[in-house]
């Protein structure tokens, strides 16, 4: 079967990859697409340390081809959306409604599949750049067959990890003043997310003009191409702050662009060893510097309602769709998405 793998030196699609069956809590998923996420691009250029050769992909949907023993709440021609949460459900974390940060579910990548008898890793324990995955039974989530799977891959990260924020980290009120710098894929959901939750002024920074559109579409009430004239839209500061991109000058920006009792938000990746800085005396009125994993996600839950807010109308996915690539096409998908000439590329099997 078809697949893009990367090898420590290069990322390329292949055709003889092969895939174990479904095990005890398992499902065997046929994907249909998946989402070009900046991710995928930071394991080929260094910026996430994985080992490899590795399965990439971890935004994807597709329908249910198997299922192993115990698993009931999918079945043979389900449509899913995957999350990358193999959490193990019954740890202190996972009882407490955190998967996000059940410890089994960090760090002990699995080789489902294998190449010339030799195994490969599973990025993010997903590897939705396959035309066929083994997911825990967890991370396949039931959506309705209505909605196009090119929309419903982009779930299964950048709508979980932007709206998520929003909603379940940062928990953005009505009225509430946001600021988002990076209107790529990440910071399109925080900005939508934002106006679901009711905030009142979405300022979207980024350095591109041409993102403008497409920002104001998702949401924003003001856009700009730097943080220069954000006091200018809020004299006193944003109530919540989230960088997407992640460069540590930006983090510095979010951090001081926070009005009182304000928090800023990092979604973006920046390499694994960077540190950022920031006066320490802008922090003691009650602002606040939150990480966040995956949209602080309960993902059984939480795709379920991106999908009802979906055929609600409420929430934008086939405005997120830019282009779509055959997986042959995947280079010219990177080259796309490195200029910044999509808001989200997505591969099709």
């Amino acid at each position: 079967m078809r697949g893009v793998i990367f090898d420590g030196k290069q990322a390329q699609v292949v055709d003889d990859l092969e895939i174990r069956e479904p095990g005890p809590g398992e499902v065997l998923v046929r994907v249909s697409a998946a989402g070009l996420c900046h991710s995928d691009l930071s394991v080929v250029d260094g910026t996430i340390p994985f080992p490899v050769p590795v399965v990439l992909g971890h935004e994807g949907a597709g329908v249910v081809e198997a299922v192993g023993v115990g698993v009931t709440h999918v079945q043979p021609g389900d449509h899913v959306a995957l999350s990358t949460l193999a959490n193990c459900g019954a740890c202190a974390e996972c009882d407490r409604g955190r998967p996000t940060m059940c410890r089994k579910a960090i760090g002990m990548p699995q080789q489902p599949f294998a190449r010339d008898g030799r195994p490969l890793y599973q990025f993010a324990s997903n590897s939705a750049f396959a035309e066929r995955t083994v997911v825990k039974a967890v991370q396949a989530v039931r959506i309705p067959s209505g909605i196009p799977l090119t929309s419903a891959a982009l779930i299964g990260c950048g709508v979980l990890t932007g709206v998520g924020a929003v909603l379940n980290r940062a928990r953005v009120d009505r009225g509430d003043s946001v600021l988002v710098i990076g209107t790529g894929g990440i910071g399109l959901n925080v900005i939508q997310g934002a106006r679901i939750a009711g905030a009142l002024t979405i300022v979207a920074v980024d350095a591109n003009p041409e993102k403008e559109t497409v920002a104001r579409q998702f949401g924003a009430t003001h856009f700009l191409t730097s943080t220069e004239g954000v006091k200018d839209v809020l004299p006193r500061g944003a109530d919540h702050a989230f960088e997407c991109v992640g460069r540590v000058e930006l983090i510095r920006q979010a951090i001081d662009m926070l009005d009182r009792h304000g928090q800023a938000i990092l979604l973006g990746v920046p390499p694994a060893t960077a540190e950022a800085s920031f006066l320490v005396s802008s922090m003691y009125l009650d602002k606040s510097i939150l990480g966040c994993r995956y949209g602080s996600s309960r993902p059984q839950r939480d795709i379920a309602l991106y999908a009802d807010l979906y055929r609600d109308g409420r929430l934008l996915l086939d405005e997120l769709v830019t282009t779509t690539y055959p997986v042959e096409d995947f280079a010219k998908a990177v080259e796309d998405a490195r200029d910044g000439r999509v808001a989200r590329a997505v591969l099709t099997f």
